[in-house]
């Protein structure tokens, strides 16, 4: 599946806002191919980093 993150992009490596990430649901989340080029579980209502760095954004379905 192919999602559009939008929001506050976040870390240096992980993601971007307005770009497109390959993602796969797991366990009521999404595990995305993120800027770090490794794949991590991210909400999927609202991804954001566990620090609180950042709002973080939602998702946009491009592709199932």
């Amino acid at each position: 599946m192919k999602l559009k993150y939008i929001g506050e992009s976040f870390g240096v490596d992980s993601l971007t806002d307005g770009k497109i990430y390959e993602a796969k649901e797991e366990n009521g989340m999404y595990r995305v191919l993120d800027d770090s080029g490794e794949d991590y579980l991210y909400s999927k209502v609202n991804p954001a980093p566990l620090d609180g760095s950042s709002n973080g954004g939602y998702w946009e379905i491009i592709e199932e």
